[in-house]
């Protein structure tokens, strides 16, 4: 869906454009987007090239005019939140794809702050996550594909919600079945 809305598919804003290896789906080509408003601003976070992402940035932050926050400076998640809160405004177009791959149960919950304070100015986002911290924002749709087809699913019922619930009700008992030799 990114890429169908002109992003770049390792992720960035719409005006990043490199490439370091192609493995995006071609699926793309046959995705189009409908909206009813225009964002004025986008970004596609994608966890496993946010690397790459930080890399272009500190390179266009060397061309005339350029500034860059030195996300390769912080750690992986302290990197990819910065990405986020220098990025996320109001009225924007945001695709995250497991954007909880760094992040600690904490900075998940910042994370969450974020998306909802951008919500509330307009913003509309696509994510991708079995975070059951991330699927925990209010008001939200959520889409499976479980069981083949696309279906809504409540919070409860899907599956980071029910394993981390079952996990943290009975850890023990979990442990000793799993771990049992």
């Amino acid at each position: 869906m990114a890429i169908a809305e002109g992003f770049n598919p390792e992720g960035g804003t719409k005006n990043y454009s490199f490439s370091t290896y192609d493995s995006h789906s071609k699926l793309c080509d046959a995705v189009r987007l409908s909206r009813q408003k225009k964002a004025n601003w986008g970004y596609f976070l994608r966890a496993e090239s946010f690397y790459n992402v930080a890399t272009k940035e500190e390179e266009y932050g060397k061309e005339p005019g350029g500034f860059s926050l030195h996300f390769h400076e912080k750690s992986h998640g302290e990197g990819s939140l910065a990405m986020v809160q220098s990025n996320f405004n109001g009225d924007g177009l945001y695709f995250l794809d497991e954007p909880e791959a760094a992040l600690s149960p904490q900075r998940q919950l910042s994370l969450l702050l974020e998306i909802d304070r951008c919500r509330k100015l307009g913003a509309q986002f696509f994510i991708v996550t079995h975070s059951p911290i991330l699927l925990g924002l209010p008001d939200s749709e959520i889409l499976t594909f479980d069981k083949g087809a696309l279906q809504s699913c409540q919070y409860e019922d899907t599956d980071s919600y029910q394993i981390t619930s079952m996990f943290l009700n009975n850890r023990e008992q979990i442990l000793n079945h799993l771990l049992d030799e």
